[in-house]
Formats: C-alpha cells, structure tokens, sequence
C-alpha cells in the first residue's frame, strides 16, 4: 500500500491534468535523434550470426554465459527501441515488464505445467498486458511525467509482487524447468554441461527474429505513424493517424519483446530473483540503451553487448578488472553522450558506414540540385481566371473559441464551395490561426462544421482527417528525422482509412513531388532543407492524404515573390485536381492573384466577405489593416 498510493496519486494527477495533444505553441523537446531507416538487412543479420555462432562455439564457461546473457539483454533493449526509440515515449518500466514474464514463467512451468515454447508466450502476453496499463497514462501526457509514471509503476511492482513472498515463490524462490522441445533439451544446463550450447542458440535465434522483426517495423506504415507521433503528435493527427492508438501500440509491442526476453532469462537463471528486475535496474537499462543508441536496432545490440553480464562486461572485468568501476564508467559515458551525440555510440558508426558508402558510390545528388528544388522555371504561366464554383462542401456554423475571458474566435460562419480557393486574412492576431484550428478539431470550440453534409462536431482532429479535411500548420511542425518521402507517406494514412478513397501509390506520389517539384530531395530528411523547401513538404504530405478540402496556414511562408506566384499556380493545378482550397496567408498579392473569395477576420469576427476585387475596395478591410486614415489604394498597392 505504501508503493500504490503515490501510484494511484501520480496517475490521476497526471492524466487529469494532461491534454490528449499538445496545445498550439507547447515546446515539445526531442532529444532523441534521428531513427535511420535500415537498408541491406541480409548480409548485416548473416555476418552478425555468424559472428554470434563463433563466440557460442569457441568458447566456454561464464565467457559463454556472458554470451547468453547479452542476447537476452540485447532482446529487452529491443523493447526500448520501440517504445522510446521509435515512439518517444520514455519508458523505464521495460525491465520491470521483463520481470512480469520471468516470474510469470514461473506460476506457468511449475504450477501449472505449460510445455516450451507456450509458456514464455503466455508469459510476454500477460507483460503485454501490464504494458498497456503503463502506457495508458502516455495518452494524455508526454514527455518527462511519463518517465515519473512508469517510475512508479515499476517501484510498485517490484514491491507488490518481485519482493513478496506471497507471490514470488516464497522462501524456495520462483523455479522455472527447463525448456525441451520434441526431447530435445534447452535448458541452460547445470554442471559439466553448463551453459548448453542449445540455449545460446535458442537466444541468438530468438534475438534474431525480434531485430528483423523491429526493423521491419521501422520501414513500415506504422512505424512511421509512430516516429510521426514522436516528432510532433499534432502534425500526425493532421495527417489521419490515431495519436492514442500508435502510442498503445508502441507499448504493447515493446512490453511483449519485453516478456520475451524476460522469459529467456527467467529460463537462463532457473531461479528468477527479484534482484535481476529492481526499479533502479530498469533505469540502468534506459540508460544502457540511450547510451547505446535508442532509435535502433543495432544500438540496440550493442546495449546487450555493452550491458552488465554481457560480454563487453566480462572480458573488461578479466583484462583490466574493471568490474567494480563498471557502472560509473557507463554513467560518465551516458552524461558525455547526452551532451555531445544523442543518438549514441552507434551512430557513429553509421557516420562511418555513410562516409564509406560516399566516398565508394558517390553522392546521388549536388548542392545545386537541392537549390533548384522550389526554383520556378519556365513552367509558371499566368494565373488562370476563376472557374465556376460546385455545391457547399465545407460548412462552418457560428464557429466560437474562448480562452478565459477572452473570445479568439467569435461567431464566425462562411461557406466553402467545391472547386474553390478560399483567402482567410486580418491583421496579426485576428483568429485566423485559431478558426482553423476550431475546424480542423484542435481547439475546443462552439458552433458547428460540415463536411460534405457529414457533421465534424466532437471528432478528433486525425477522425476529422480521416473524413477528408486536410491542414498545414503556420509552424510547419514536419517530421524533422524522417526524410520527405516519408514525411509525405505519413500523410496517407488518411487516405487509407476512407473506404471511399484509394490510398496514392508509388506512381501517385512521384507525380505530387514532381508537381511541388520535391524529386532532388525526396530522399533527404526534412532537418536539411530551406524554410521554403519545409513549406512545400508540408503541403504535400497534406495533399497526400487526399483531402477533399485542405487547410493551408501560411504556404507562402519563406517563398520570394516569384515563387510565391510559382506557388499560386501550383495551388491552381491542386484545385483544379478535385481539392478545395481554404489557405491563410499575409502575402496579399498571392492572396488576391490566386483566391476566388476571401473571408476577412478583424478581433475575431468576420468583416468581410467577398471576391478580390470586393475586398480591395471594401473600407472596413483598409480600416482594419491600414487604419482609418488611410485610403483603399494602398491596399491595392
């Protein structure tokens, strides 16, 4: 009781007080780095088998051991992989989830008699559970309370049940039999026999399964809705994917890799002791694998490596008795790593494969292709007329949003017809930002909106996405470790869960990026480019996921005033595709050149209303925004 009450105390505080998305402006620090994409898995996995097989066969004793234990190590640093790594949320219960299922494999194999290879299965889903429990609070909070949550968690765990009789077996401790499959023997051995070879090759082919398996999660749809959740979980709700949902997922997945790699342990050590999953345990497993490299996979083997027990450990200990010193070596290490590399030890040895692959391929693109990626060209005409426009398609009803006392947005309603680019203006702070975010589901608000004649009232932001309304942001806020091309992929998760909408293929894609021309830098990671390029990439991730009407916040942003006319006539072809067009910008010419109508917002309500030329003349508008005592041909000008 003493461990569940500040337990229980942490969580309600925390998620009552949470939000289930940053708000607009929140600082979200992301100290992570960058999640490389893998590339080549084959011959790496081969050569890195090989090399493990070696060190089963030709050695022997505590130096095999010390082999064993970091692959199962190496397994449970996976775990965090997934959940920090790929996900961002700082977990240090993975450990604690691997003590669940150790002891688990006790009550299962001894208890209960369930055979290898059930048990350890069931042992990593009842982690799973456990696992979601703690990512439950990871909803409504990020960052740093979610460490303090899983904190808690862990100390409460290792308290109610790791250190108490009642449950841990008691005073004979928590036995687990050895695992045999088809009379084969398994186990760890004992004796002469001690460690068996067969087990080792158990862990390195269990270790094997779970790094394919996480890379391949890496290099899939939701591995990049998770790094997206990561990098800016607003942006990612924009684009259609469930924020909550990828966050439990992540949980669920590494508390399951977790379970397995408690459950070789729990297998290796025969006895599981409490000791081995102590709450201070798990934060030196965090530690290990952010020293090592958390956003992948094979930082993730190199914390096995590196880890207590593991091989780096006991060869160090034999040679140069570094044993006791073990510990403040790694914490110095850690402390310089977080300062100087985030991404870990093992970066730099991507560093080193990159350069090597550079110097042997070449590069596959200049620095004077990367400039002329948003360069007009020849190919902006003049700007088409207006063509007619359809029905109402986007409906916005006494739209209200208050903060306090104080009304941002103030019973504003205007209609969007299909085919239509739309112009919202007004001074600085006249709620053109926040109107935006009342439609697309980002602020609380009042009033109604339709989309299609299907009401968008009490839906989520990524719900609101998924029915076909788009949106940039005046932030931008991409995925800065991923590259365009999968910053824009993100954005088709929209697409795919419209029944009525197929999902752009490959071919779909290549033709938007030739279309903001993007193809020299597809494949570079957004954290490269120019302001202007970053702009272009968040109009493309939100057309990708087909939207029926997109929001845009300041496109023109970081453009000159060729390229913002070159921008114009891309925002033509985009409407004249079948997308209509709602865009914020204090770029008036582009405003006036480009938009059928305008909506004119002054302290939050609408004062205006009309075609371009309407608006230019209108003197409340000049008032507005030049003052009373200006004339409307400044405006003009």
């Amino acid at each position: 009781m003493a461990e569940l009450i500040p337990l229980a105390m942490i969580l309600i505080f925390l998620v009552l007080r949470g939000k289930p998305l940053p708000t607009r402006g929140a600082i979200v620090q992301n100290t992570l780095g960058a999640a490389p994409r893998p590339r080549n898995l084959l011959l790496p996995s081969i050569a890195g088998v090989v090399v493990a097989l070696g060190f089963l066969i030709f050695t022997e004793g505590s130096v095999r051991g010390a082999v064993i234990v970091t692959f199962t190590v190496a397994i449970i640093a996976l775990s965090q992989v997934v959940v920090t790594g790929f996900a961002g949320q700082i977990s240090l219960a993975q450990l604690t989830l691997a003590g669940v299922a150790a002891f688990m494999m006790s009550r299962l194999t001894t208890d209960w008699g369930v055979p290898f290879p059930i048990a350890p299965v069931l042992a990593a889903v009842a982690a799973t559970v456990v696992g979601v429990v703690v990512g439950l609070p990871a909803l409504r909070i990020r960052g740093l309370p979610v460490a303090v949550v899983t904190l808690s968690l862990a100390v409460f765990l290792e308290a109610f049940w790791f250190r108490n009789n009642e449950f841990n077996g008691g005073i004979d401790g928590a036995a687990v039999k050895d695992p045999s499959l088809f009379g084969l023997d398994l186990g760890i051995g004992s004796g002469n026999t001690y460690p068996n070879i067969a087990f080792g090759v158990l862990c390195l082919i269990v270790l094997t399964l779970v790094g394919l398996g996480v890379a391949r999660l890496r290099t899939s749809r939701l591995g990049a809705s998770m790094l997206a959740v990561r990098a800016n979980e607003r942006s990612a709700a924009a684009a259609g994917v469930n924020v909550s949902r990828t966050k439990l997922v992540a949980f669920a997945i590494g508390a399951f890799i977790a379970g397995i790699g408690g459950s070789l342990m729990a297998y290796q050590q025969t006895v599981v002791v409490p000791e081995s999953y102590a709450a201070i345990a798990g934060i030196g497993m965090f530690a290990l694998v952010y020293l090592a490299g958390v956003t992948c996979v094979s930082g993730g083997v190199l914390a096995g490596i590196m880890g207590a027990g593991g091989i780096l450990f006991v060869l160090l200990d034999r040679a140069v008795n570094l044993g006791t010193y073990y510990h403040v070596i790694t914490g110095i290490l850690l402390v310089i790593t977080i300062i100087a590399n985030p991404e870990g030890i093992i970066s730099e040895v991507h560093k080193a494969t990159n350069w090597l692959r550079t110097r042997a391929f070449g590069r596959k693109d200049t620095v004077a292709e990367l400039e002329l990626a948003i360069s007009p060209g020849t190919d902006s005409p003049t700007i088409e007329a207006p063509r007619a426009p359809g029905e109402v398609i986007l409906s916005s009803k006494e739209i209200g949003v208050r903060y306090g006392g104080v009304a941002a947005v103030d019973n504003v309603s205007f209609d969007v017809r299909e085919g239509e680019i739309i112009g919202l203006i007004g001074p600085n702070g006249a709620g053109k930002t926040t109107l935006i975010d009342a439609i697309s589901g980002f602020a609380d608000s009042t009033g109604s909106v339709n989309l299609e004649g299907h009401s968008l009232d009490g839906q989520r932001p990524f719900q609101r996405s998924r029915h076909g309304l788009g949106r940039t942001f005046q932030g931008i806020e991409l995925y800065d470790d991923l590259s365009v091309r999968e910053n824009v992929a993100v954005g088709t998760t929209a697409a795919r869960h419209r029944p009525d909408t197929a999902t752009l293929g490959e071919d779909e894609l290549d033709r938007l990026f030739e279309l903001l021309h993007l193809v020299p830098v597809v494949d570079r990671q957004v954290k490269e480019l120019s302001q202007g390029q970053r702009q272009l990439v968040s109009v493309a991730r939100a057309l990708a996921g087909r939207p029926r009407v997109v929001l845009l916040d300041e496109p023109a942003a970081g453009l000159d005033s060729t390229e913002s006319l070159w921008l114009g006539h891309r925002l033509r072809a985009i409407r004249d595709a079948g997308v209509t067009v709602v865009m914020i910008d204090h770029d008036m010419e582009l405003v006036l050149a480009v938009c059928d109508r305008i909506v004119v917002l002054d302290l939050g309500k609408v004062i205006a209303i009309g075609t371009p030329d309407e608006i230019r003349s209108d003197p409340t508008v000049t008032s507005a925004y030049l003052g009373a005592t200006h004339s409307g041909e400044e405006l003009k000008a």
